[in-house]
């Protein structure tokens, strides 16, 4: 997928972090120094230091309008030295609203770059035994939309797997994945889904890895995969694809794949399917997969317990931390858990400086990649080669480490991802652990939690949490029944967990009201990504918001709701 790359350019890029960093600087001041944007700072220098001085940190409202002008047809010099042939598009589905970022064919040849990287370390580590196999990934594109000026508007990974850089790819590359580049570039992700699980499991016995970009895309191709798999049988069983798969390209490129009936393989994929229990279906179905491909920190990592369950504890691998913005680094460690996951910085990607947490409005605090310390918290501030520049992405991030001489973080949330009724701020990551203490009950209930989000509800008094869950039985042909003590032993869970801010506040039942559970009808999320992928969304890379503040995605939620449970009493306090 890229040019040929050894373990030393690992090495050299790590250990050459400094000088990499002040080349890219370089660069990136020599080409958009004349710039409109730029120019207003620097006056046509391309000063490193002057740059330090002058450039300010910014927020994307900050360079919107920069932005717009080049979308609605200024030249690209308004913001970047080079061209600007496509826009990426945002989630915004973490921060509420999507965003649009200028850029060109650098972005992904990067992008390829960090992902070969990542593709030596995981052959360090899993193809030891030098077993030649494929990786069944569901992956799937969302056609462009356009700017004013007729330039395409891309989702990140639409405009990886639909660039030149992509299809032009080496041959071998060609024949890694089960699912031949037509059933990615199918416009119709159902379509593309199921055409994914029909080449997935006719080569069943070549599949040594499973992944999806997301957690979430995994998660679902399970579910897909369990209402589905008769059908998807009955195809292998006759050699031919369903009528409903119209997508013609696509249609004929599976053809070619399921080669005539295959009555004996259908067999066993019927047998493994019928069991009571869907554990451990991925090694079932997959017998010789080693390990789970996605990625799995920040929001996704609520989707962990349910991959580990179908996978057998598989090691799930988060191998890329990166962004609309920037593609950051990647994980060199991927033996370690899915909690402890950590991303190796690529020093020659962007221009990495980072703001601490606690910098209470000093800018002059912002260090340099190589000066941050072991353990701190930081906010990455990006400057890339497309007219960002000094750009806040709004993750926060802590130094866990150091590869050589660059720094490894982990992600811990979104800044902007928080609740508060009052004068407490509950984060995602006291979300999400708050969650993990809840899994231990809810696994003794055997059900599984497919899905949730939440919000602070203050139209009443005193205002309180709401969660919304979708379960689900562990056991395929069961409908879960909602005992009410272990729901609200669910809510106080939840509470406990909170810091001590929120925990003080709750005792005052005129501050904050007992947390809510509202458990919604199966298929609910599926609901809220439709709605999100509606409003221009791309399914490739959808993240459910772990804090919902779209007024038509609560509604969509609120017609959902099966039941509702309140916690009984207020958390303790800490002696």
């Amino acid at each position: 997928m890229s040019p040929s790359f050894n373990l030393m350019d690992l090495e050299e890029l790590t250990s050459n972090a400094k000088k990499i960093q002040e080349d890219v600087l370089e660069e990136i001041l020599t080409l958009n120094a004349n710039t409109e944007y730029l120019h207003r700072f620097l006056h046509g220098s391309s000063d490193k230091e002057l740059f330090k001085k002058n450039v300010p940190v910014v927020t994307y409202d900050d360079v919107k309008p920069y932005i717009e002008r080049v979308a609605n047809g200024e030249p690209s010099d308004v913001i970047s030295g080079g061209p600007i042939t496509m826009f990426l598009r945002s989630t915004g589905t973490s921060g509420g609203k999507q965003k649009v970022f200028p850029v060109n064919d650098k972005y992904i040849e990067k992008l390829g770059y960090v992902i070969a990287l990542r593709s030596l370390a995981m052959s360090k580590h899993f193809d030891s035994g030098g077993e030649q196999g494929k990786a069944m990934e569901f992956h799937c594109t969302k056609p462009p939309s356009a700017t004013p000026s007729g330039l395409p508007i891309f989702a990140v990974f639409s405009s990886f797997f639909m660039s030149d850089y992509f299809k032009n790819r080496p041959s071998k590359c060609n024949s890694e994945y089960t699912s031949p580049d037509q059933i990615i570039l199918c416009p119709d992700h159902n379509q593309s889904l199921y055409c994914h699980l029909l080449c997935g499991l006719v080569q069943r016995d070549e599949v040594v890895r499973v992944g999806a970009a997301f957690a979430f895309v995994l998660v679902r191709a399970i579910d897909f995969l369990e209402k589905h798999w008769k059908e998807l049988c009955s195809n292998i069983r006759s050699g031919h694809v369903s009528e409903w798969i119209t997508d013609l390209e696509g249609r004929n490129a599976v053809s070619t794949i399921l080669r005539g009936p295959n009555p004996k393989l259908a067999d066993v994929i019927e047998q493994e399917c019928s069991h009571k229990s869907w554990e451990g279906i991925i090694t079932r179905l997959w017998p010789k997969a080693k390990y789970i491909d996605c990625i799995i920190t920040g929001q996704m990592a609520q989707y962990i317990p349910m991959l580990e369950f179908y996978s057998n504890k598989l090691p799930i691998v988060s191998t890329t931390y990166g962004s609309s913005e920037s593609t950051f680094g990647m994980n060199v460690d991927p033996l370690c858990k899915p909690q402890d996951t950590s991303y190796t910085c690529a020093p020659n990607i962007s221009y990495f400086e980072f703001l601490p947490v606690d910098h209470k409005g000093d800018m002059a605090s912002i260090v340099d990649l190589v000066d941050v310390k072991l353990g701190c918290y930081y906010e990455p501030v990006v400057t890339n080669y497309f007219g960002l520049h000094r750009y806040l992405i709004g993750d926060i991030l802590q130094v866990t480490g150091f590869y050589n001489n660059t720094p490894q973080f982990r992600f811990v949330h979104r800044k902007n991802v928080v609740l508060s009724v009052r004068s407490e701020t509950t984060t995602e990551e006291d979300i999400l652990k708050a969650l993990n203490h809840v899994g231990l009950v809810l696994e003794s209930s055997d059900l599984m939690l497919m899905g949730f989000t939440c919000y602070a509800d203050i139209s009443i008094f005193p205002g309180h949490y709401v969660f919304y869950w979708e379960l689900k039985a562990k056991d395929v042909h069961n409908v879960f029944e909602l005992d009410k003590k272990v729901m609200v032993k669910c809510c106080s869970i939840l509470e406990e967990s909170f810091d001590e801010v929120y925990r003080k506040n709750r005792s005052n039942d005129e501050c904050i009201g007992p947390l809510e559970i509202r458990v919604v009808r199966q298929g609910t999320f599926d609901s809220v990504m439709e709605y999100f992928i509606s409003q221009g969304g791309s399914i490739a890379q959808y993240k459910t918001p772990i804090c919902i503040n779209s007024s038509e995605a609560l509604a969509v939620l609120e017609n959902k709701v099966l039941a509702r449970f309140f916690s009984e009493k207020s958390p303790p306090l800490d002696s």
